[in-house]
């Protein structure tokens, strides 16, 4: 006795696969974007140093999340997410360090990405 089997049309099979892989690729996308630390970090922050006003713009962002900010007289800074900002090779620093994210951003002095 023969068995007779139905096929599905090759053209609906196509569409859903791809219609899984799209659905697949959505929750890996939202965690990517939550992930993202330029999202979590300011663009730049803008800091008094030396009787001077400068603009620190950020440079890097390591694998422990501490984040580089540089300005153009070669001086720098680096800061966490739970942190408070530090100067890089000078004790003085100016009026950014000892500042958390949020205090820098309350007082105006740390500007986000444009959404």
């Amino acid at each position: 006795m023969a068995r007779i089997y139905r096929q599905r049309p090759r053209g609906s099979a196509k569409i859903f696969l791809a219609g899984l892989v799209l659905l697949a690729g959505l929750p890996l996308a939202a965690v990517q974007a939550q992930d993202d630390p330029f999202n979590q970090f300011p663009l730049v922050i803008q800091c008094k140093y030396n009787q001077t006003y400068n603009v620190f713009y950020l440079s890097r962002i390591s694998q422990d999340g501490v984040a580089t900010y540089v300005a153009s007289d070669r001086i720098g800074g680096t800061i966490t997410l739970d942190g408070r900002a530090k100067a890089i090779g000078d004790t003085g620093g100016g009026s950014c360090v000892g500042k958390t994210l949020a205090e820098l951003r309350e007082s105006g002095q740390a500007r986000d990405w444009a959404r």
